[in-house]
């Protein structure tokens, strides 16, 4: 079922858009009948549990951190994660960069937009981000790089509220972009609204119910 689920979701969207699997919570089992059908990345919101399934599954599997980032737990994950999501403070930034320099890589990350008024929702508000960007600071690091805007939609069945808070978002990547900073990706959308994030931009999609099944 899981592999046949990847494959439905990947001939059901644009070829520019990357699907992350959302694996939390779900065993190495899982993850590796997924493996076995090709798909590499995976998106976890733990790091505990990243840094666990990182070293007993394949090294060829690119992690993504999606969940609410807390600074102290990032050394933790700096030797391998592919792309940190939700990162929201410019404290984040530089011990991302610090830890980066520590393992002599560059970690990506995203910025997390906040696009939704829940109070569950974290994110920067766009002059924070935007601000972040284009500091002088940011732009002489050198062992981070933003590579786009990650953003969560509220949790309703409004799609028109949906739809107006991902355009939000979308308005943001391009505004940025015609400033002349170039953000690669725009990540939103999951398993009960991708469809609508990609008709409003998203190239990254991070799906894990519709994949895995429900989570205990």
């Amino acid at each position: 079922m899981i592999a046949q689920n990847i494959n439905n979701i990947i001939s059901d969207i644009p070829e520019n858009v990357k699907l992350i699997a959302i694996s939390k919570t779900k065993p190495n089992e899982d993850i590796m009948t997924a493996y076995k059908n090709g798909h590499r990345f995976f998106g976890e919101n733990k790091i505990q549990e990243m840094s666990r399934k990182f070293s007993e599954l394949p090294k060829d599997i690119n992690w993504h951190m999606v969940g609410h980032v807390q600074s102290n737990k990032i050394k933790y994950m700096a030797p391998f994660v592919e792309l940190i999501h939700g990162i929201d403070s410019f404290k984040s930034v530089r011990i991302i960069n610090k830890e980066g320099n520590k393992n002599s890589r560059v970690i990506n990350c995203l910025l997390q937009l906040k696009i939704s008024d829940e109070d569950s929702k974290f994110g920067l508000e766009k002059e924070d981000l935007k601000e972040i960007i284009f500091s002088e600071e940011y732009l002489k690091m050198k062992n981070v790089k933003i590579k786009g805007i990650m953003a969560m939609a509220t949790n309703t069945p409004d799609t028109n509220v949906i739809k107006s808070e991902f355009m939000f978002a979308k308005k943001t990547f391009d505004e940025i972009n015609s400033s002349g900073y170039n953000l690669e990706i725009l990540s939103m959308g999951m398993s009960n609204d991708y469809q609508l994030a990609i008709n409003c931009g998203s190239n990254m999609i991070r799906v894990g119910s519709l994949i895995f099944g429900e989570r205990n």
